[in-house]
């Protein structure tokens, strides 16, 4: 098996990291759950879960049935997608490292000998108990700054701001039950417009703006849980871009890699 990177999660942030090692020649491999719950769809690889495929910018993700299919999407340039929430793939396949990108914001136990090196994402990580190395998801002056001892800043519960709106921009669910959308990701929408709905119940957008991400229809989610985002800027466009955030934490991730010679000396073999 050739070297690649595996990075657990496919939603936006972890997309990011993905969009920019591919750009730098290095393989990867993105490995979701097989429901995954992003909300800004439009640019998560998890997206090709429910659809086959999804082109963010100029890269293309593809959802691969067997591992086998792997080095044909390589070949081609494009980002291989595995629904294999347990990475039963590293039992067979060995990844040179591997990044949780779940953002799950809490303290998790991870095995550091699943590969060579393991990365995390924000919050919930301290380097030498559950990653070698962390990166900073925090919005701020360490945005994407890597750390090689310690942990990341503290989850502030607080979405960044744009313009006058922070926490108001995100929707939640009202209940438990199944999601069904009524817009589309990029629609402009009025103050009160309903959005979606979960058992009946509307969500409706808080502000004039422009609806940037929608947990896919059909979705059982629980009460509270983010189902939706809204953007004051009348400008659509931002929502087929990875966003600057997500950039800067795949920096980070590059770095890391690169900063270890016996990651670096093995990324693009094969």
């Amino acid at each position: 098996m050739v070297p690649y990177v595996l990075i657990w999660g496919g939603g936006d942030l972890a997309s990011g990291v993905a969009l920019r090692l591919h750009r730098a020649g290095i393989r990867v491999l993105v490995v979701e759950r097989d429901q995954p719950l992003a909300v800004r769809r439009s640019v998560s690889f998890c997206q090709a879960v429910y659809d086959g495929d999804i082109r963010i910018e100029d890269v293309t993700g593809r959802l691969v049935v067997t591992p086998s299919e792997m080095m044909n999407f390589w070949g081609a340039g494009e980002i291989p997608v595995l629904v294999d929430p347990d990475l039963d793939i590293l039992k067979d396949h060995p990844a040179l490292a591997l990044v949780d990108a779940r953002m799950r914001k809490k303290q998790d136990r991870l095995d550091l000998t699943l590969a060579e090196m393991v990365i995390g994402l924000g919050p919930g990580f301290t380097v030498g108990e559950n990653c070698h190395a962390a990166v900073e998801t925090n919005r701020g002056h360490f945005l994407g700054r890597v750390y090689w001892e310690g942990s990341p800043e503290a989850d502030t519960g607080i979405p960044g701001k744009v313009q006058a709106y922070a926490a108001e921009r995100v929707l939640h669910a009202p209940a438990d039950g199944v999601v069904r959308n009524l817009v589309n990701i990029g629609d402009l929408v009025e103050a009160g417009q309903p959005v979606l709905s979960v058992m009946d119940q509307a969500v409706g957008s808080p502000f004039n703006g422009v609806v940037r991400g929608l947990i896919h229809d059909g979705v059982t989610v629980r009460k509270g849980m983010k189902v939706g985002d809204v953007d004051p800027r009348p400008e659509p466009f931002r929502c087929w871009y990875v966003s600057e955030k997500s950039l800067a934490i795949g920096g980070g991730v590059l770095e890391a890699l690169l900063t270890w010679y016996k990651i670096r000396s093995h990324l693009w073999e094969g």
